[in-house]
């Protein structure tokens, strides 16, 4: 039963949870007490209402069992979750529960960290373990709303890619030497991520076929650690391998037995993308002359740039690069698509003009037939 009483002066409602609970409180004003009360009866109606002793907990105490949950996520993934914690919310939020944690506060926060310089990428990084920690506590019923839902974010402007042609991946090629030759083609051709690579076993690489299994992914985490596991997305997939690259591949496996990596360090360990950039990478760049401070990941791209340009549309892109969706195939590389579209206009052109050829002849016919008599 719910009820508004007068009491020393003030207004006491009160209510009895489902559970036999009994709530309180105070107001000046009848009226305040009463729509607190109505708000009250309308979460325990709706199924909204939310225990306010269960939103005492801290974010920092809170964060580690929304990070628990992650046990599912690749080891890289749950390392970045618990950077982003360590790093920019825990300092800031650690000690405030979770009830406490008000829209407009986290507005000011994430304005904040763009105004000190975070890249917006970064800032909507941040963001979206806070957005997750919180959903995960109105889900368990510890808060009625997130507050971190509808925030503003800074505007992310998608990164420019750099593709080198043929020519600019053969001098590359080359200036890497046996180290790093033809890892830079397997790179440029085949658009294997750095970890894809780094994990290739011999018996993935079908040479009658010219295909590549990627069926494995190996990444550096928590200082150095490596973490062995499916590829990004959990997406397995067979590549293309052009001819001339199989050649030098089934050079390069003679010997090796089936379980062993196709690519590995000098000392035959795991090939950290860390110690071939410093080993032979940024040598070949410099020499090479191909844009300075080139990654080996923009290999990855000039693979899509590079295919697209030998007549591959979409879909043959996502699957060649292991993307979940051809969406996301565009959105990454819509920059390649569009220069296909003056292909596209004159394709459309010609087909215009075919049928424009034709109805002028079928015009032309019609002159030419006699006149029906009247």
């Amino acid at each position: 039963m719910a009820t508004v009483t007068k009491r020393d002066g003030g207004w006491r409602a009160r209510y009895r949870e489902p559970s036999g609970k009994q709530r309180e409180k105070r107001f000046d004003r009848k009226v305040d007490a009463q729509r607190w009360l109505d708000e009250q009866t309308t979460q325990h109606v709706t199924g909204t209402y939310v225990a306010p002793e269960l939103g005492k907990i801290t974010v920092a105490e809170w964060s580690e069992r929304w990070l628990a949950t992650k046990v599912s996520r690749k080891a890289s993934t749950r390392d970045r979750y618990a950077g982003i914690l360590r790093t920019h919310i825990i300092p800031v939020w650690g000690t405030t529960k979770i009830a406490d944690v008000a829209h407009e506060d986290v507005q000011d926060w994430i304005s904040g960290l763009t105004v000190a310089g975070q890249s917006a990428g970064s800032v909507v990084k941040i963001h979206r373990v806070m957005s997750q920690l919180l959903g995960y506590a109105v889900r368990s019923k510890r808060l009625a709303s997130n507050p971190a839902k509808d925030v503003d974010l800074p505007k992310v402007t998608p990164a420019e890619h750099r593709y080198l042609n043929p020519a600019q991946v053969a001098d590359l090629a080359n200036a890497a030497g046996d180290k790093g030759r033809l890892v830079i083609l397997v790179l440029a051709y085949c658009g294997l991520r750095w970890g894809e690579l780094a994990a290739l076993r011999v018996t993935r690489v079908d040479l009658l076929r010219r295909r590549i299994h990627v069926a494995e992914s190996v990444t550096e985490v928590n200082g150095g650690k490596l973490d062995w596991g499916l590829p990004k997305d959990w997406e397995r997939r067979w590549v293309p391998i052009p001819r001339f690259l199989a050649d030098d591949l089934a050079g390069h496996l003679v010997g090796k037995a089936p379980e062993d990596l196709v690519f590995t360090s000098p000392r035959g360990a795991v090939l950290r993308v860390g110690g071939a950039k410093r080993s032979w990478f940024n040598r070949a760049v410099i020499e090479s002359g191909v844009p300075a401070g080139f990654h080996p990941h923009e290999l990855r791209h000039t693979a899509a740039s590079l295919a697209v340009s030998a007549g591959a549309n979409v879909k043959a892109v996502q699957k060649m690069l292991g993307h979940k969706k051809a969406s996301m195939t565009l959105d990454t590389y819509a920059d390649l698509f569009d220069e296909d579209l003056e292909a596209v206009a004159e394709r459309l052109d010609e087909i215009a003009r075919r049928v424009g050829e034709t109805w002028a002849d079928a015009k032309a016919n019609d002159l030419d037939e006699p006149a029906l008599a009247s």
